[in-house]
């Protein structure tokens, strides 16, 4: 099977080190890719929001199968080009990945399938918005109705920055606060079956102790030691299954990576969010625990035949990943510093550690940041605290100036 992968971050590196493992994939391709994909799938340059470019890549490549990474691609429609030309394509249609393109889309798909979450407001003028944030009160949770490359909601205490945000937005949700610890939990899709992932918790603040401004994730962890066992079975009822099944009866139905952001409050399990791809960080550590070959469960959900598939098998090992970013991260970051350290983690570490790369590319023999999460370190152990002790001793190898990351990722879980 020839498997093409759209998007060049650390959920594309995780994907393809995934894809690269299993004996069904003969070609392993990946466009744009970055530095540290180039070392298992070989790269293409392509403009990942330009569809019919994307297609034609496929076709080019006589690709069996197109995963497509990131959401942008996909809410403009990416998929739909690739199935266009008769290629199975992994990711939803442009009107179901409105599910994570519109907050206020997915509110209104909860509603009718009766999915439990946050009560809210979506608003679009002045009026609407003091209203809204005076019917909530502290603290406040602002949403941007669109895409935001995760900078698009704020949590705060103050009112001011919360109604700054708002009417910084075109239209923006606003709603009740979830108190809780949050989950992630992944769903593999083909509109009708759906099979869920192992849990996963990340890390959205900047610094340690969860202070700081959000970011896209600083790290993650799975499993989850704190969580009921019926967890999964409980969100598959209550969440997963009804909002397929409503987007099937809308018309829309949604093919691809069902990821539901969950916080386990007082009252129980309510939704803070839908995203339409697999989420970075916690891809890194739910991949690494997954035993099953990932590339015919991506084919069958693609297919519609994913019921043909027995349930996923997971590793018993505990995984950990840590985000390495860079200077001034998550304002404006600095690109271009050079990164070291990254044989010492492949001489010394692996396979029980290695590092998945995200805003990283070549400059002649080095490779150097070129985002603002520039590595995700990832580590396996027989539980979290051996697991977080390796990605910590390999993060301990690179050497990124003026770099940073937190150090208390699974610490709590880990009874550290």
């Amino acid at each position: 099977m020839k498997v093409l992968v759209i998007g060049g971050g650390a959920r594309e590196h995780a994907l393809c080190r995934s894809l690269s493992l299993d004996p069904d994939v003969t070609g392993l391709h990946c466009a744009p890719g970055n530095a540290g994909i180039a070392d298992s799938a070989e790269l293409h340059q392509v403009d990942a929001m330009d569809g019919a470019a994307v297609a034609a890549l496929a076709q080019e490549l006589s690709a069996d199968l197109v995963v497509i990474g990131p959401e942008a691609p996909l809410v403009a429609g990416v998929a739909d080009a690739v199935r266009a030309v008769g290629i199975p394509c992994f990711g939803p249609t442009a009107q179901a990945a409105q599910l994570e393109g519109s907050k206020a889309f997915a509110k209104d798909v909860m509603a009718g399938a009766g999915v439990p979450t946050a009560r809210s407001y979506v608003c679009t003028t002045d009026e609407e918005i003091d209203e809204a944030l005076d019917a909530f009160g502290a603290p406040y949770v602002v949403k941007d109705d669109g895409l935001a490359a995760g900078k698009g909601v704020v949590v705060t205490e103050d009112v001011e920055k919360a109604r700054a945000h708002a009417r910084a937005c075109d239209r923006v949700v606003i709603e009740e606060f979830l108190d809780g610890p949050e989950v992630s939990l992944f769903a593999i899709t083909d509109g009708v079956t759906v099979l869920p992932l192992t849990p996963a918790q990340d890390f959205k603040r900047a610094l340690d102790n969860d202070e700081g401004p959000n970011t896209g994730g600083m790290g993650a962890y799975s499993p989850l030691p704190w969580a009921d066992p019926k967890l999964v079975d409980e969100v598959m009822a209550s969440v997963l299954q009804p909002t397929v099944d409503e987007l099937r009866r809308r018309g829309t139905p949604f093919a691809g990576l069902l990821y539901a952001g969950l916080a386990m409050t007082s009252r129980g399990v309510r939704v803070i969010e839908f995203n339409a791809r697999f989420g970075d960080p916690e891809t890194q550590v739910v991949l690494a625990r997954l035993k099953t070959p990932l590339a015919s469960v991506l084919l069958n959900a693609a297919n519609g035949t994913l019921d043909v598939e027995p349930p996923l098998r997971w590793r018993e090992d505990a995984a950990v990943t840590v985000v390495v970013a860079s200077h001034n991260y998550p304002d404006t970051p600095r690109t271009g510093d050079v990164i070291e350290g990254l044989d010492e983690v492949a001489a010394q570490d692996a396979p029980d550690a290695y590092v998945l790369h995200a805003g990283t590319r070549h400059d002649g023999e080095a490779v150097v940041s070129a985002g603002g999460r520039v590595l995700s370190v990832t580590a396996t152990g027989k539980d979290l605290s051996e697991a977080r002790e390796r990605a910590y001793r390999a993060v301990a190898r690179i050497r990124l100036d003026g770099s940073q990351h937190r150090t208390d990722i699974a610490a709590k879980a880990a009874g550290v």
